[in-house]
C-alpha cells in the first residue's frame, strides 16, 4: 500500500502550478485535494458566472495536474459524500488518506482561513508567493504609521521590482505617478476593441448546467459567459489586451460609455486572482511594451500601478487589519441596500448601465464601481456591510482580500480614512464629464433641486452637510466646504430638502 506523505489542499482561487504548497511534490506519495463546496458558493449569493468560472477552472486545473502525473482527489459539488465545507472536506480526506503532513497556502479570505485553522488538524502553512509583498513585509512597512498611503508603498514596490526605472533608480519620465494622464473621457469616434471571447468546452458546459440547476435563485445571467478557464486561454486574453487594449488604456481607463462594458480594459483581474496568470509576467510584458515603443508611459505606468501598487496595497491592509476592519462604519450608516442594485431597475441611466452590465457579465471597471455604484452607496448612507456583500457577490474578480478594502475603505470611507485620504464622493457632473450616460437619462444632470434633477447632485451636497463634523478638517475636502459655505442659505436648504426627499423614497423601498 502506498504511503500518503502529503495531502495538499488547493483552493479555488489558488490555481497556479507555482503555488507554494505544490512545490517539491512527490507524485508517488503526495495527493492534491480540490473541493467544490456549497458554503463557499453561497456565503454570499455569488453571481452564477463567478461560480462557473471557479468550478470550471478548478476542474481544468485538476486535469492538468493529472496530466503532469500528480495524484488528485477532486470533490464535485454534487458528490453525495460532500460535507459542504472546506474544513469538513479536509477532515474527511485526512481520515481517508491518513497523510503524514497536511499542506496549505495562505487563503484569500480571513473567514475561511480561520475556519481551517479551527478544524483541529495539524497543518503546514505556506506564504502565498504569488503576491509580491508578503503579509509580514507589509506589516513591517506599516509599523508605526498612523495613516497609510498607497503612493509611498507603490514607490517602494517599483524599486523592489525594478520596474520603469532609470539606471540611477529614478522613475522613468521624471515622476512616479501619471494618474493625471489617465482621466480622459472617450471622444466621439474612438472605438474600443472587440473583446476576446472563449467558447465553453465539455467541462465548462457541464459546470454551466450544474450552476443553472443549483443556483437559479442567485442574481446574474449565465448567458454571456465567455471567460477563460485555463492558463492557456487566460494568456490568450492577456495577449489580446497587449495587442489591442493597452495603448488606449492609458488615456481612457477612467472613461465610461453606454452599452460598452469593457472599453480598453484587460478583464484579466479574475484570471489573475484565481491563479491563471502571474503578476510578475504581466508587469514584465507591460514594461517591455513600453521600452519597445508600443505604448505610451501613462499606459505602462497606469497599468503597473494597478498591479503592484493598489492590488498589493489593499491585500496588505486586509491582512493587517482583519477581522476588526470588516466592522468599520465611520459615518454610522444603516440604510439598507436598495433592491435595484440586484435588478438594475432604476431611472438613473448611469446606475442602470453599471448594474445592468454587472448582472450580465459579472464585470464593471474600477470607475463604474467607485464613482457610480459606489458613489451612490456612499452618498445615500448605505450600510457598509450590505454594499460590501453586493460587491463580493456580483463581481467575478471579487475575493474578500481585494473586495473588502476597496469597498469599505475606498468606496465607503468607512475605515475613517485609513486606506484612502478622502471620500471619493462626486455629483452628477463627474459622471457627465467621464461618460455619455447623462444623455440617455430620465433625470437632468444640470438640475439639483427640481423633481427631475439628477439624484447625485442633491445627495452629494446632502452628504457634505450631514458629515461636516467629520470631514471639514480633511485638507483635501477644504475647497468643497468653501464652495458649500458660499452658497446662499436658501440654496443650501433646497439641496437639503431634495436630499431628504430622495433618502425618504429609498427608505420607503422606492427605486429612484
Amino acid at each position: 500500500m502506498t504511503t500518503n506523505r502529503r495531502l495538499c489542499l488547493v483552493l479555488g482561487d489558488q490555481l497556479s502550478f507555482d503555488l507554494a504548497s505544490l512545490q517539491d511534490l512527490d507524485t508517488a506519495r503526495d495527493t492534491v485535494l480540490l473541493v467544490e463546496v456549497m458554503e463557499e458558493a453561497t456565503h454570499v449569493p455569488h453571481h452564477p458566472q463567478k461560480i462557473v468560472l471557479v468550478f470550471s477552472a478548478m476542474r481544468h486545473f485538476a486535469e492538468a495536474l493529472r496530466q503532469r502525473g500528480v495524484r488528485v482527489q477532486y470533490v464535485t459539488l454534487d458528490d453525495p459524500q460532500n460535507t459542504g465545507s472546506v474544513p469538513g472536506e479536509l477532515r474527511r480526506w485526512h481520515a481517508l488518506l491518513t497523510p503524514e503532513e497536511l499542506h496549505l497556502t495562505e487563503c484569500g479570505d480571513w473567514r475561511l482561513e480561520q475556519s481551517i485553522h479551527e478544524c483541529g488538524l495539524p497543518m503546514q502553512w505556506h506564504v502565498d508567493t504569488r503576491f509580491l509583498c508578503t503579509r509580514a513585509e507589509f506589516s513591517a512597512w506599516a509599523d508605526g504609521k498612523k495613516q497609510l498611503r498607497m503612493e509611498f508603498f507603490y514607490r517602494e514596490m517599483r524599486r523592489k521590482q525594478r520596474l520603469l526605472l532609470n539606471g540611477d533608480g529614478s522613475p522613468v519620465g521624471g515622476a512616479w505617478n501619471f494618474d493625471a494622464d489617465n482621466r480622459k473621457a472617450l471622444p466621439k469616434g474612438v472605438k474600443a476593441p472587440h473583446p476576446a471571447r472563449f467558447s465553453a468546452d465539455s467541462i465548462t458546459r457541464e459546470v454551466l448546467a450544474l450552476v443553472r440547476d443549483r443556483f437559479a435563485s442567485h442574481y446574474g445571467s449565465l448567458e454571456s459567459f465567455d471567460y477563460p478557464v485555463t492558463h492557456a486561454d487566460a494568456q490568450a486574453l492577456w495577449e489580446h489586451f497587449l495587442d489591442f487594449g493597452l495603448a488606449g488604456f492609458g488615456d481612457y481607463q477612467d472613461a465610461m460609455s453606454s452599452d460598452e462594458p469593457f472599453l480598453f480594459h484587460a478583464r484579466i483581474s479574475a484570471a489573475l486572482n484565481i491563479g491563471l496568470l502571474d503578476v510578475r509576467q504581466l508587469c514584465s510584458d507591460v514594461e517591455s511594451a513600453y521600452w519597445s515603443g508600443r505604448i505610451a508611459l501613462n499606459a505602462a505606468e497606469g497599468f503597473i500601478r494597478q498591479l503592484i501598487g493598489w492590488r498589493e496595497y489593499v491585500r496588505g491592509v486586509y491582512w493587517l487589519k482583519m477581522p476588526d476592519y470588516a466592522n468599520g462604519n465611520a459615518f454610522g450608516n444603516s440604510r439598507p441596500l436598495p433592491e435595484f442594485y440586484w435588478t438594475g431597475k432604476t431611472q438613473m441611466n448611469c446606475m442602470r448601465q453599471a448594474i445592468g452590465q454587472s448582472l450580465e457579465h459579472a464585470y464593471a471597471h474600477h470607475i463604474q464601481r467607485l464613482m457610480v455604484t459606489g458613489n451612490f452607496a456612499l452618498l445615500a448612507g448605505i450600510a457598509p456591510s450590505q454594499i460590501c456583500e453586493w460587491y463580493l457577490a456580483i463581481y467575478m474578480d471579487a475575493f474578500d482580500w481585494v473586495e473588502l478594502p476597496n469597498t469599505l475603505g475606498m468606496v465607503m470611507h468607512a475605515d475613517g480614512g485609513y486606506l484612502g485620504s478622502k471620500p471619493y464622493c462626486a455629483s452628477g457632473q463627474y459622471i457627465k464629464r467621464m461618460s455619455d450616460y447623462c444623455r440617455g437619462c430620465a433625470y437632468k444632470v444640470t438640475e439639483s433641486t427640481t423633481d427631475d434633477a439628477c439624484p447625485f447632485n442633491a445627495l452629494y451636497w446632502h452628504f457634505l452637510m450631514r458629515h461636516g463634523d467629520l470631514l471639514r478638517g480633511n485638507q483635501r475636502m477644504g475647497m468643497l466646504y468653501k464652495n458649500l459655505d458660499r452658497m446662499p442659505d436658501a440654496k443650501q436648504d433646497a439641496l437639503w430638502q431634495r436630499g431628504q426627499a430622495l433618502l425618504a423614497r429609498l427608505d420607503d423601498g422606492e427605486s429612484l
